[in-house]
């Protein structure tokens, strides 16, 4: 039983993290009514009343850490009520029932498919992950509410991870790196997708991260002097130039830069982007003067330019992306963005995620439909491996950018051929594809694509999709579409044949 001084203590620490969440929401959404906020906060406290977690805080801290990622999100009371709520069906004796009655349909509704999701155990045989990731994907389809509150929820139960025996550790931190921070990837919500991977990458890999961490240790001081010294020389320009922007400086994340040293097979001072600069501004137009001083400033590395805010990535992060030497021949990037572009960056889908301010914007309309995609595509899916596999291509792709010969891109994953293009513009292109041309010239069908090619694809009618083709199709689109009509032709034949 608590003695009074810890139930006291207790009452202190969660009346000032429930009075910060209120400061909070009254800052970022001053005209919405918190009387919701307030009244599940203390049904959670009634039912949570004597609970703690592993760490020894009493259990209420959760849901209102949960709740206070959101509220920084600007989320709506109802998606903060329901972070408030997220773990009381699964952890006390209430029920959707109860939730409905008290709060009514959207907030139950809400709690009920975050409760699903927490049901859900990634750690099992093949075939039952798959169909759990497939229910995960519904959930989130049906209001993207509920995949925010899983995240923030998995974030704050990150933060705490140390309190856990080794293998819940590893278990959790597993399904981090692959399920949760590939999410917020593609729904473009950099800041949280960094810390979870941070995070993620601290209990999985121990041994890498020490590594990682003492090389980046070792650099720290003179990166940030060198950083430092970067920005009062651009400072100047900038000013000279007239041109108003937030200039801001970093050093690479961790489980950014151990991705690369895996990937490139080389040594931490061989990243290019190690030391980074942010320049954040008021226009399109300023973002690309922005790249000019910079490049009369220092010089470039080729083919280390990239432009996302002409052809922005499939999840929406715009930027312009630039690699340069100093005149001590150190390299570092740069990334040039306006506030909106930087929004989205760290946001994503949040940034616009609005239910009482008007309808939800185009591009989150999009993300959706990228969600509702992949929720089709697995439809045709009965091979599990297959399944993850493909969903795993499908929410961490390394994209390369195409041309049609009319100038529309078509973003396709790394190592893409030209029937990959063929079923990104339609189906029917895609089954009665016979051959292309890239830049003008006639290639190969398993030819690899690459940024920036000009991509036409020669058809001709009564062409059928061929078996071979699925060792040569690296979308999920093209594979699923391809074992889409071999199966149904398939069963055709056979009934020919029973005939």
């Amino acid at each position: 039983m608590a003695t009074l001084r810890q139930q006291f203590a207790t009452n202190v620490l969660t009346v000032t993290k429930f009075r910060e969440l209120m400061r909070r929401m009254r800052v970022n959404r001053p005209n919405d009514d918190l009387e919701l906020i307030r009244k599940a906060y203390e049904f959670s406290q009634k039912h949570h009343a004597g609970q703690s977690r592993a760490s020894g805080e009493p259990y209420l801290v959760h849901p209102l850490e949960v709740a206070l990622v959101l509220a920084e999100m600007k989320m709506d009371p109802v998606a903060i009520a329901a972070g408030l709520l997220h773990d009381s069906v699964e952890d006390t004796s209430v029920t959707v029932v109860d939730i409905r009655k008290e709060f009514g349909e959207q907030v139950a509704h809400i709690v009920e498919g975050v409760t699903k999701i927490s049901a859900i155990d990634f750690a099992t045989r093949e075939e039952q992950q798959a169909e759990n990731l497939r229910k995960m994907m519904l959930a989130m389809v049906d209001d993207i509410r509920v995949v925010l509150i899983k995240l923030a929820d998995r974030l704050h139960n990150m933060r705490t991870l140390e309190h856990l025996p080794p293998e819940r550790q590893q278990k959790i931190a597993r399904e981090t790196l692959d399920i949760y921070a590939s999410i917020a990837h593609r729904l473009g919500m950099g800041k949280i997708r960094g810390e979870l991977e941070d995070l993620g990458f601290r209990y999985v890999d121990p041994i890498g991260y020490q590594q990682v961490h003492d090389a980046v240790e070792v650099r720290r001081k003179p990166g940030e002097a060198f950083l430092a010294k970067v920005e009062a020389v651009f400072r100047d320009k900038l000013k000279e130039a007239g041109i108003t922007a937030t200039v801001e400086s970093r050093i690479k994340r961790l489980y950014s830069i151990h991705k690369k040293l895996q990937r490139q097979h080389i040594a931490v001072e061989q990243v290019y982007d190690l030391y980074a600069m942010r320049v954040i501004t008021k226009s399109i137009q300023d973002c690309y003067a922005v790249l000019g001083i910079i490049h009369n400033l220092w010089r470039p590395v080729p083919g280390r330019i990239k432009d996302f805010i002409a052809m922005p990535r499939p999840n929406f992060y715009q930027s312009l992306h630039t690699s340069v030497i100093s005149e001590e021949g150190m390299p570092f990037e740069v990334q040039i963005r306006t506030e909106e572009m930087h929004k989205m960056a760290e946001e994503g889908i949040a940034a616009h995620w609005k239910y009482k301010d008007g309808p939800v914007s185009a591009q989150d309309e999009q993300r959706l439909a990228w969600l509702r995609q992949v929720v089709e595509w697995q439809r045709d899916v009965s091979d599990p491996s297959e399944f993850l596999s493909t969903l795993k291509i499908d929410l961490y792709p390394e994209e390369v950018y195409t041309f049609t010969p009319k100038g529309k891109v078509v973003v396709l994953p790394r190592d893409s051929s030209p029937i990959d293009f063929a079923y990104s513009v339609h189906t029917e292109v895609g089954h009665s594809c016979v051959g292309a041309k890239v830049n003008g010239r006639m290639v190969p069908l398993r030819f690899k694509l690459h940024s920036g090619d000009i991509v036409e694809i020669l058809t001709q009618a009564g062409h059928k999709p061929s078996r071979d083709w699925l060792a040569i199709a690296k979308s999920s689109r093209a594979r699923n579409k391809i074992k889409h009509w071999l199966n149904v032709h398939q069963r055709e034949r056979a009934i020919e044949i029973g005939r």
